[in-house]
């Protein structure tokens, strides 16, 4: 993709994902006659019960988008927008289609996740197979293997920086998108994660819910501007530039969303080793 300095050349996200009661109900327990909020507490109890952290994190072929946030950014690694899906109803069906409709509206630029492999990708590809949204580019498995978009090494359909960092699973990288988050002074988890959105969703936090994922989405953004560093894309003068730059256009933008001002009550500064 030529880069003209303002054009969109990544897409970074990051999914916030509900249970759908009515299919576990369907598929685990069609005998039992639960509602579907039952059919998810029981499932999410028998799960909780099976993982030895405890946690009750359910299988993402059992969930639906709930949250979709999206950096726009450009070829020199500048914010040019940040947006949440389908705002304030925020429908799955709407989500699902309105994030495959923009990654072909922007000519299919990089999506950068962190383990969006693993979860947020086929969270929305089961979305599209299940309201019937075609999106040719994205399973192009006609393609000579390396440029097939789904091909797990080719990261110019497709940057998870998850398995950049980790050497595609070498290792597991214990912390998560926190700890990287944390190693560069940026915020991290602040009183929410993933475990808990099923419970706020319960309660009719969607806008919090979206808010987190906002957080989530500028934690993966700096953890991608360093990642350029790292690969020699961009000189670390350059990405505290951009940093800067970042704050700045968070605090122009803090009254108007409350999530930047969360942010910026959390955000740290990263300092160089003197050597």
């Amino acid at each position: 993709m030529e880069d003209n300095g303002n054009s969109v050349r990544y897409l970074i996200f990051d999914c916030e994902a509900i249970a759908d009661g009515d299919l576990i109900g369907r598929i685990r327990y069609p005998h039992d006659q639960l509602s579907p909020a039952e059919a998810i507490t029981r499932f999410r109890k028998e799960t909780a019960a099976e993982r030895t952290d405890g946690k009750d994190i359910l299988p993402v072929t059992y969930m639906l988008p709930i949250s979709v946030a999206i950096a726009k950014v450009d070829g020199h690694g500048r914010l040019l927008d940040l947006v949440t899906l389908d705002p304030p109803r925020y429908r799955p069906e709407v989500i699902a289609r309105n994030f495959w409709q923009g990654w072909q509206h922007y000519k299919r630029p990089t999506l950068v996740s962190f383990n969006g492999r693993g979860y947020d990708l086929p969270l929305l590809e089961l979305a599209a197979f299940r309201y019937g949204y075609p999106v040719p580019a994205w399973f192009n498995s006609d393609a000579k293997t390396y440029d097939q978009s789904r091909n797990r090494y080719n990261t110019l359909a497709h940057l998870d920086l998850s398995d950049l960092i980790s050497n595609f699973g070498a290792y597991r990288i214990a912390g998560g998108l926190n700890l990287l988050a944390n190693l560069i002074g940026k915020p991290g988890k602040t009183g929410v994660d993933g475990s808990k959105v099923q419970d706020m969703y319960f309660e009719g936090q969607l806008q919090e819910i979206n808010d987190y994922c906002r957080c989530d989405v500028l934690d993966t953004y700096f953890v991608f501007l360093r990642s350029r560093v790292l690969t020699g894309k961009m000189t670390l003068e350059e990405e505290q530039q951009r940093v800067d730059e970042t704050h700045a256009w968070l605090v122009a933008r803090q009254d108007e969303t409350p999530a930047y001002r969360h942010y910026l009550e959390h955000w740290g500064e990263w300092k160089a080793p003197q050597v």
